[in-house]
């Protein structure tokens, strides 16, 4: 157990941090099924544009590494474009 005051402040920050993270990793991953699941080109290529952003914006905050989400989006606008 952590004995100074900076360090309990630490952990409480650390799982709220922690937790976040999930949820908002979560989040894109059901949004990248979304699009992958999707038949209408028209609509994937409406939803591509915010996925991207969210990849973008994990990548950014370092949650996936940045070559996670090149690769991410490459593969996404790849699927969209073969529609």
């Amino acid at each position: 157990m952590a004995n100074h005051k900076s360090a309990l402040k630490r952990i409480r920050r650390n799982e709220a941090v922690r937790l976040r993270n999930r949820y908002q990793h979560k989040t894109v991953r059901n949004a990248i099924k979304k699009l992958r699941n999707e038949e209408d080109k028209k609509a994937a290529e409406a939803l591509l544009p915010t996925v991207v952003g969210m990849i973008d914006k994990l990548a950014k905050r370092n949650i996936i590494h940045n070559n996670k989400a090149a690769n991410l989006k490459s593969k996404l606008m790849s699927k969209v474009a073969a529609m």
